[in-house]
């Protein structure tokens, strides 16, 4: 094995609850920091150690507002001025992962711009979980460790009885992430043709599959109006099924989205805390992705396989 390299872990402000978690598995506090402000608004970082020739891991989740993208670019650049070994941008939230592709014209392809920031930055890689799209992982030309977030839902939907249970897609983007489950669980599968006549509005839903008498569990890597999550439920009762609950990687969670979930057939919202809670739900069950992300840095610390994480499931 090669010689280890000592660990250094920051935090960004908005997603210091995560990191202070992360780090508490991981064995030790969080590197000593300073974040200032000059008058106008522009912020600047400050390293408050050394991380001269260090392994040094910058948690932060890139969700609105872009300020969050911004910290972690001058996080980086400032490691990689004070000579930092190797600089590794652990991101549990990617945010503008949803624009890549260009599918219109006269639209970025806003995700492939945001590897490129963090590469010109000075990351020398990447982690994160759950990509919009896993092709987005090609955007970059670093080491990417995409992580699975069924590694935190899986042990939690072992403890239901699943016995009755069919597992959806609320569109055609995430039937692979249901059929995953399915095949693990050994259940049915159904899907919602969604139809949308703008962003965040979905005009139409048809469902494709057997769910009378069923419990359907849906599966989605993020929930931001729920207006998608909502009215598939609704589709899936209205087509006979028992109940709807579902399992959703990020909760941005955005607009009245707390609102329309609570008003929603939906009986409960599976969600990890990639991105913190604006509000608290009955309806909304958070899992901690804080020993997955623990477990993967120590991994990459130590040259161990990142992949040998989900070895359980992978293959099912």
């Amino acid at each position: 094995m090669l010689p280890l390299i000592h660990v250094k872990l920051f935090s960004g402000r908005e997603t210091q609850y995560l990191a202070e978690a992360i780090a508490d598995y991981f064995g030790q506090d969080l590197g000593d920091q300073t974040l200032n402000f000059f008058s106008d608004g522009e912020m600047q970082p400050i390293l408050n150690e050394s991380v001269r020739g260090a392994y040094v891991f910058f948690i932060q989740s890139t969700f609105a507002p872009a300020d969050n993208l911004l910290e972690l670019l001058l996080m980086i650049d400032a490691a990689k001025r004070a000579s930092a070994g190797y600089i590794t941008a652990v991101i549990p939230y990617f945010g503008y992962a949803r624009q890549d592709r260009k599918d219109k014209p006269r639209v970025p392809i806003s995700a492939k711009l945001v590897a490129n920031l963090i590469q010109a930055a000075g990351a020398n890689r990447i982690m994160t979980m759950d990509f919009h799209a896993d092709q987005i992982q090609g955007f970059f030309d670093i080491p990417v460790d995409h992580l699975k977030s069924q590694a935190i839902f899986l042990p939690f939907l072992k403890t239901l009885d699943l016995s009755n249970t069919v597992f959806a897609s609320p569109d055609a983007g995430s039937v692979k992430r249901a059929r995953s489950y399915s095949r693990i669980f050994d259940t049915g599968l159904a899907i919602c043709d969604k139809h949308r006549e703008r962003a965040n509005e979905v005009a139409g839903m048809q469902v494709i599959g057997e769910v009378a008498g069923k419990d359907v569990i849906l599966v989605d890597d993020l929930v931001d109006t729920a207006g998608t999550l909502t009215k598939a439920a609704e589709a899936f009762l209205e087509k006979g099924a028992n109940s709807v609950k579902a399992i959703c990687t990020h909760a941005v969670l955005s607009g009245n989205a707390y609102e329309t979930i609570e008003k929603s057939v939906l009986t409960q919202l599976i969600v990890t805390d990639t991105i913190p809670a604006r509000k608290e739900s009955d309806k909304i069950l958070r899992l901690s992705c804080a020993k997955l992300f623990s477990r993967a840095i120590r991994n990459t610390h130590e040259h161990r396989s990142i992949s040998a994480l989900f070895k359980d499931w992978e293959h099912e």
